[in-house]
């Protein structure tokens, strides 16, 4: 049976350059599947015909309790897109992409080619390095400043995919939008639809499914694994609001940066673009190590989504609240195989 680190180890020597497209857009694949998603869920499926990959939005795997228009699933879906991208760079083709190219199948995301030959810079190079090193990382940071340099750069990275990055300045604005994190919580583990929701994607770290949240990843010690089940009914049956508003409240005045990245509309085409703007930031984090999680309460919440967007004096649609600092190595989450995703 694959172990989780099986998923990530991929050994970039076993690329079939001599191979047909067929397997050669295969093994680009793997890359594809260590992008990040919300509750884990890997909501994309994939096609490969006519030299060319199809991603497809996987609705089955939808949230409709904290994600009814299916934004994030799409963003998510954005985020394996930019990782396939860079893989093709690293391997010596331009990438020939091409979004929404059928308006009457919405959930045909985007089509994927090999294009031109080409070599990778080494700025790409350092991108596609990160890949199987990122981890979202929910644990407390150091307590040392992000380089303001290095804020900067990511801004350039998000403005490169089509979206924005603000970075939260001063006490005032930070505690604020913490405070907006601490109503979502309530309001979201008030309703037993989104404990049900979130708890049915929460899985021992044993467990042979390829999905999901883990136990470890919410701080379950491992020689507690076996707790996860109580982990699980407890987050379902109990409205634990409180515990976690004052938890990440602490999260969010505590980390080094707070950042929000958005979109100047709100779309499925946004969506996308929002997905691969975060990826390129996630790994340009990663890359100079910075850990990073996510703190999308206010976002989900639409009411707070607004104030959200009037704390930061934003002319657009927050998408993602993020956390970055300096953080301790995790342990990565369980991904489905390629041909488990495959049309």
């Amino acid at each position: 049976m694959s172990t989780i680190s099986n998923f990530w180890n991929i050994e970039a020597a076993e690329f079939p350059q001599s191979g047909t497209y067929t397997e050669q857009l295969k093994f680009l694949l793997n890359y594809a599947l260590l992008a990040p998603s919300g509750h884990n869920t890997q909501p994309w499926n994939f096609k490969i015909q006519d030299e060319a990959i199809a991603l497809y939005a996987d609705r089955t795997r939808a949230l409709p309790v904290v994600d009814p228009q299916d934004r994030e699933l799409i963003i998510s879906c954005g985020t394996a897109l930019l990782n396939l991208r860079i893989a093709l760079r690293h391997f010596g083709y331009t990438g020939k992409i091409s979004t929404f190219p059928e308006p009457s199948q919405p959930d045909l995301l985007a089509t994927i080619q090999l294009g031109k030959p080409t070599q990778a810079s080494a700025d790409e190079q350092m991108l596609f390095e990160a890949i199987p090193q990122r981890h979202t990382n929910r644990r407390d940071y150091e307590n040392r400043d992000v380089p303001k340099s290095m804020l900067t750069w990511l801004q350039v990275d998000a403005a490169s995919e089509g979206a924005w990055l603000h970075v939260v300045k001063g006490d005032l604005t930070r505690q604020a939008i913490a405070e907006l994190v601490v109503r979502g919580d309530r309001w979201q583990m008030a309703n037993p639809d989104f404990r049900r929701e979130l708890a049915a994607w929460i899985h021992p770290g044993s467990s042979s499914s390829h999905d999901g949240i883990p136990g470890y990843a919410y701080g379950v010690n491992q020689y507690l694994d076996f707790a996860t089940p109580i982990f699980a009914w407890a987050m379902r049956t109990l409205d634990l609001g409180d515990a976690m508003a004052h938890h990440n409240r602490q999260l969010t005045i505590q980390s080094p940066a707070i950042l929000v990245l958005g979109t100047e509309q709100d779309t499925p085409r946004d969506w996308l673009a929002a997905g691969q703007a975060l990826e390129r930031v996630l790994l340009r984090s990663q890359a100079v190590g910075l850990s990073a999680s996510f703190l999308n309460q206010p976002i989900e919440v639409p009411t707070l989504r607004s104030q959200l967007s009037k704390l930061i004096y934003a002319s657009g649609y927050p998408q993602i609240l993020l956390r970055l600092g300096f953080g301790s190595e995790v342990k990565p989450t369980a991904r489905r195989r390629v041909d488990e995703v495959l049309l």
